[in-house]
């Protein structure tokens, strides 16, 4: 795979450039018997047309994302949350039921708790890590499940291998965020699932500095996913920051193992100092979720969740203290960041977890838990850091 990464671009004919050219132009040249201005009308052989459709720069990163995936084809949109909403809004109508991981990205669950419900998709929240609710909430009508794993930000995993026996079983397809994860770690379409989503700003863009979103699976099915969703809803990846993911691409696997390798060592002092009383990481022995971990993921990311006590005094001495981890959101960036999130805060912004399941976050995430995103600086040097901060 590092190989392939970096030989991508490759092109033998002699004064051939050796980086993929970057493409910005909105329209392209037309023939009177081509395409027409009908979506309906765009085949996979069809001419670039207009930017809305494809751009060759667009094409060739959904082409190496679909390769590193092992699907057929790749759609990219301008961010994560377009990818998410335009496979939600294709796939489900009114009468269609969703079954969807309890916990997942908070932008995902807002979306699906309001306006999706208003569009008449019935809703049923499971706890995808436990098979029994997944298999107990499969209706007739079910179209989609959709999990996230691991999950952000508490880190609980979903076996994705049996969660997919048990939608295909009931007439329905498997939709897997794998954000965290990314393809070093996890290849959910190998382990049969329809579609593997990817906030493309996140480890994969890996620099901080683009925003973007894709969707891998089946060529038909992302055929009509372009037609349905990316040209009529409009939120197309704008070709400079696709060229700016394609240079991220190479390094993919090597920052994904600095990554680890940190984030293991970070961990691994976390679970020792006296001020932290629980931390959740897949590449520790102590994760509940261990020995999936160890079966399903080549690779356990960068993300940590810890908890301590007086969670809301101990943010504000991190973000008074830190010097080399920044106090700020998102994750899979080069610097290494650090935020609290409240479980009543989670609550809000996701799903309004009824009592019993929010007994059941609380089991793993406690009043609340600091999310620390752990970036490419050297591991002794965020110890250090962390050190200082939580020092009396």
């Amino acid at each position: 795979m590092r190989t392939r990464l970096v030989q991508a671009d490759a092109n033998e004919e002699e004064g051939a450039p050796l980086n993929t050219p970057l493409v910005l132009s909105t329209t392209f040249r037309a023939h009177p018997e081509g395409v027409g201005f009908s979506a309906e009308e765009l085949q996979e052989e069809s001419p670039y047309f207009y930017a809305r459709w494809s751009t060759p720069t667009v094409r060739t990163l959904e082409r190496r994302l679909a390769e590193l995936e092992g699907g057929e084809d790749a759609l990219c949109f301008a961010s994560g949350m377009a990818a998410i909403t335009g496979l939600l809004l294709h796939l489900l109508g009114p009468g269609d039921h969703l079954v969807i991981s309890d916990i997942c990205y908070a932008g995902a669950a807002e979306f699906v708790r309001g306006k999706l419900r208003r569009f008449g998709v019935e809703v049923s929240l499971v706890d995808t890590s436990d098979l029994d609710q997944v298999r107990a909430a499969l209706r007739p009508n079910t179209r989609l499940v959709y999990i996230e794993s691991p999950c952000n930000p508490i880190l609980k995993l979903t076996d994705v291998a049996a969660v997919a026996a048990l939608a295909h079983g009931a007439g329905a397809r498997l939709a897997v965020d794998s954000t965290l994860a990314t393809p070093i770690g996890l290849q959910p379409l190998a382990l049969g699932a329809d579609f593997v989503i990817h906030s493309l700003t996140k480890y994969i863009g890996g620099h901080g500095d683009v925003l973007g979103g894709v969707v891998v699976g089946r060529r038909t099915d992302l055929a009509a996913l372009r037609q349905d969703s990316l040209i009529h809803l409009g939120a197309v990846l704008n070709p400079f920051p696709a060229w700016l993911i394609l240079r991220s691409l190479a390094t993919l696997p090597q920052r994904m193992a600095a990554h680890e390798a940190t984030a293991r060592a970070v961990a691994s002092f976390l679970e020792t100092h006296p001020r932290v009383h629980h931390v959740l990481y897949p590449g520790l022995d102590s994760h509940p979720q261990v020995e999936l971990a160890r079966r399903q993921l080549r690779n356990t990311s960068g993300m940590i969740a810890f908890q301590t006590e007086d969670g809301p005094a101990v943010a504000r001495r991190l973000a008074d203290r830190l010097k080399v981890i920044k106090y700020a959101v998102s994750l899979g960036k080069p610097h290494s960041l650090v935020f609290y999130l409240p479980t009543e805060d989670l609550q809000r912004t996701s799903f309004q977890l009824p009592p019993e399941l929010l007994a059941r976050y609380r089991d793993w995430a406690g009043d609340g838990i600091f999310r620390l995103s752990i970036g490419l600086e050297a591991p002794a040097d965020l110890i250090r850091d962390l050190e200082q901060a939580l020092a009396p």
